[in-house]
């Protein structure tokens, strides 16, 4: 009789949890889905892109419809996998000629993060919306560009923020909103892993613009950001290097950095390649707490508040990434959280103040424009 009870409990966990995932304005009915789809070409066939792709098998509004690759036998293995006409296969070479494909609507650009600035504006200049991985840029100066080329083409710019649409994030977001934990006063934000292979691309500073701040670090950045509510006005930053055989110049191991708001809250925050263990975003307010552990890995995440534990059903997060981003493209909807390229182009902002922090040891104010 118990295991019937437990098996009846687990099958109807996932449909009691709907109502409450509505109510955060996130779409996970079961009903048949008559509207728009997106059609995506994803850019750069690596490690995350076949995560994404996995994903995307079960979204409702959005559909892999093109690849584009530098790597032939990449191409024609995802090719044949996902059952895409040859006539939807580019290289970096001729992508600019889905300008005259109808196949695609938008670009998802999952490649090294300089590669980022000059594929979006090739995707821009050829007529599709771009949907480009964090951090948008190599900096602020480039992720501007970004926005203007996508501006000026008219087509809209959105980044891989897949947090924001996830639905124990969400939750604590809107609870901060309406109010449950009282002004902020402080955000704890630990973003770090040990990383492996010492020939990544990651460990590049030509190919990835710095260390862990721009793969692991970012997630702090805005985290703090949805957290607290407020954009910082200052930031300091201390860098410590153990290894610098493996993190050559400009490639950072670790930075702590702190952060200041308008509204007096202040951050603590730690960026690492070099730690494993570290996934937690934690806020106390005046009238109580929220915490996330971990708060950005691919899942579950997992939440607890004041009040108690948080148990959204866990979702796939670039499923609900790429269907929400389908609605916002087609459908104008507007996420709790922006996942713009201005909302890019901010962290971008305050990546490079924190840099400069770390490099003068000085407080940097922050000036968005």
């Amino acid at each position: 009789m118990t295991n019937r009870r437990e098996f009846l409990t687990k099958l109807s966990a996932p449909f009691l949890a709907m109502p409450v995932l509505a109510e955060l304005g996130i779409n996970c009915t079961n009903e048949p889905y008559n509207g728009p789809i997106l059609k995506v070409a994803l850019m750069g066939l690596g490690g995350y892109a076949t995560r994404v792709a996995e994903a995307m098998q079960t979204c409702k509004k959005a559909k892999i419809t093109a690849l584009i690759s530098g790597t032939p036998d990449k191409l024609k293995t995802w090719q044949e996998k996902f059952q895409i006409p040859a006539k939807n296969c580019y290289n970096y070479g001729n992508f600019d000629a889905i300008k005259n494909n109808p196949d695609i609507d938008a670009v998802y650009i999952l490649t090294p993060n300089a590669l980022h600035h000059p594929q979006t504006l090739r995707v821009a200049s050829a007529g599709k919306h771009v949907i480009c991985e964090k951090p948008m840029a190599l900096n602020a100066r480039q992720g501007k560009e970004m926005l203007d080329a996508c501006k000026k083409a008219g087509v809209q710019l959105l980044v891989g923020y897949r947090m924001h649409f996830e639905a124990n994030t969400v939750d604590l977001i809107k609870q901060r909103i309406d109010g449950q934990f009282g002004k902020i006063l402080f955000f704890q934000g630990l973003s770090g892993f040990r990383i492996g292979n010492p020939s990544q691309w990651r460990l590049n500073k030509e190919l990835a613009g710095g260390g862990a701040m721009m793969d692991i670090g970012i997630y702090s950045v805005n985290g703090a950001r949805y957290m607290v509510g407020e954009d910082p006005v200052w930031v300091t930053a201390q860098e410590t290097k153990t290894n610098p055989m493996l993190f050559k110049e400009g490639v950072d191991e670790t930075i702590q950095f702190q952060m200041g708001f308008p509204g007096g809250a202040v951050a603590s925050c730690l960026s690492t390649y070099n730690m494993n263990n570290l996934d937690r975003f934690f806020i106390t307010g005046e009238k109580g707490f929220a915490e996330l552990l971990p708060a950005s890995g691919y899942g579950p995440i997992k939440g607890r508040t004041h009040k108690g534990e948080l148990n959204h059903q866990h979702v796939m997060h670039q499923t609900t990434q790429m269907d929400e981003m389908a609605g916002i493209l087609l459908e104008g909807k507007k996420p709790l959280v922006p996942v713009d390229g201005e909302e890019g182009w901010k962290d971008l902002v305050i990546i490079d103040a924190i840099y400069k922090a770390a490099a003068t040891g000085l407080k940097q104010l922050i000036n968005y424009k």
